[in-house]
C-alpha cells in the first residue's frame, strides 16, 4: 500500500476477456440494526486529529477552511504537525490525542488528517466505552481501513472518504470531481443521499443485493486477519480499493480472501480503484490484469460484482458509509449502491 492519500489519477487497468453475466437474486441479510452516529448540524464541533502518518499543519488549513465554510466549527487536535519518524508523534502522543476526541461530547465527528502507516499501533489501546455510548462519526482511508474496522465491529457506522490533508489549497479552478467528492462528505456528515456517478462495466456481473458495506484497503484488510479489526464479510457488501501493489501482489491477497472465506458468503463484491504498479523488468510481468485476478476468485459464486466503483487512491473518492446497510444494483446499463437501513 502506497503512503500517499490521495493521488490525482487512477492507473491503467488491462482488458480482460469476456466473462459470464449472471442475475442473482440474493436475500436481505439479517445482519443487526447498524448504530448509526447524530447527522451533524451546523454549528457542530469537528476535531481532527492524525493516527497515522505525520503532515505539516498547512496541509490541513484547506479542510478546515471547507468545514467552516459548511457551518461547522474545528478542533485542531495536538497530533497535527507532531513528528515521530514517518509517524504523527509518537504511539502515546496520537493515543492520547484520538482518545480525547473520542470521549469528548462537543466533538461530533472526528476527521482523519491522513493515512500512511500508524493506526495499526494503537488501534486495541483506545478505551471505546464513552464512544460505544455517545458514538460518532470517524472519516477517513487508507490506513485507516484499521480504525474503520475496528468502528464496524463494535456495530457503529462510519465514513469511508478522503483525509483532511487531501483538500486542494487552491479552490478557485477545481475540477468538478473535486467538488463532488468533497461535497460527499458534507452530504454523508448530515445524512443527505449520495448518488455514486458508476459507469457500467462489461466486467460486472449483474445481480442486486443487500448488506452492511464493510472494507477498504486491500493491503490494510489482509494485514488485519485474525486481529479485533479483522473484517466479517458473511452476507456484507464488501468494497476494495488499493494503490502502489503490483498485480501479483494483488492476485495474493485476492487468494487470501478465497481461501480465509471471505468471499464465501458475500452479499456483494464492488471493486473500486486499484493503482497497479508496473512491473520492475518484462520478465517479471503477471501475466493477468485486475479483472482476470478477481474473476479467478469470484467465477464460482453468483453475487453481483460492480468494477470501477469511485472510491480510493483517486480523484474520484466518494465518501461511503461502512456499517451501514446498503442495496448494490448491478444492471447491464446502470449501477447503483443506496442507503438502505
Amino acid at each position: 500500500m502506497n503512503r500517499k492519500d490521495f493521488l490525482a489519477s487512477t492507473g491503467t487497468l488491462l482488458a480482460a476477456g469476456a466473462l459470464p453475466k449472471i442475475s442473482p437474486a440474493i436475500p436481505d441479510a439479517a445482519d443487526p440494526i447498524p448504530r448509526i452516529p447524530p447527522y451533524l448540524v451546523k454549528g457542530d464541533l469537528i476535531g481532527i486529529t492524525a493516527p497515522a502518518g505525520f503532515l505539516v499543519p498547512a496541509d490541513i488549513m484547506p479542510a478546515v477552511k471547507q468545514l467552516e465554510a459548511w457551518g461547522f466549527r474545528v478542533k485542531m487536535g495536538s497530533s497535527v504537525g507532531k513528528r515521530s519518524g514517518s509517524l504523527s508523534g509518537t504511539d502515546e502522543e496520537r493515543l492520547s490525542d484520538i482518545q480525547q476526541q473520542l470521549d469528548d461530547r462537543e466533538i461530533k465527528a472526528i476527521f482523519c488528517a491522513r493515512g500512511g502507516y500508524g493506526s495499526v499501533r494503537i488501534i486495541e489501546r483506545i478505551d471505546w466505552s464513552k464512544f460505544r455510548k455517545h458514538p460518532k462519526w470517524i472519516l477517513g482511508f487508507s490506513d485507516i481501513t484499521v480504525i474503520h474496522s475496528y468502528v464496524n465491529n463494535l456495530g457503529v457506522a462510519s465514513i469511508h472518504s478522503k483525509m483532511g490533508g487531501a483538500f486542494p489549497a487552491d479552490t478557485a479552478n477545481l475540477e468538478q470531481v473535486t467538488r463532488e467528492t468533497a461535497e460527499s462528505i458534507r452530504k454523508a456528515l448530515i445524512g443527505e443521499k449520495i448518488i455514486y456517478p458508476v459507469k457500467p462495466h462489461e466486467k460486472n456481473r449483474t445481480g442486486r443485493a443487500t448488506g452492511v458495506v464493510v472494507g477498504g484497503n486491500l493491503k490494510t484488510i489482509e494485514s488485519l486477519a485474525g486481529s479485533k479489526s479483522d473484517i466479517d464479510t458473511k452476507n456484507k457488501i464488501l468494497f476494495l480499493e488499493d494503490v502502489g501493489e503490483y498485480l501479483y501482489s494483488i492476485d495474493r491477497m485476492f487468494w487470501n480472501l478465497e481461501q480465509s472465506g471471505k468471499l464465501e458468503k458475500l452479499a456483494g463484491l464492488v471493486i473500486g480503484g486499484f493503482r497497479v504498479k508496473p512491473a520492475d523488468t518484462p520478465d517479471e510481468e503477471f501475466g493477468k490484469d485486475l479483472y482476470e485476478i478477481v474473476w479467478e476468485k469470484i467465477r464460482k459464486y453468483s453475487f453481483p460484482v460492480c468494477f470501477d466503483f469511485p472510491v480510493g487512491h483517486q480523484k474520484n473518492n466518494y465518501a461511503i458509509k461502512c456499517g451501514v446497510r446498503h442495496l448494490l444494483d448491478v444492471r447491464a446499463t446502470e449501477v447503483s449502491l443506496t442507503e438502505n437501513i
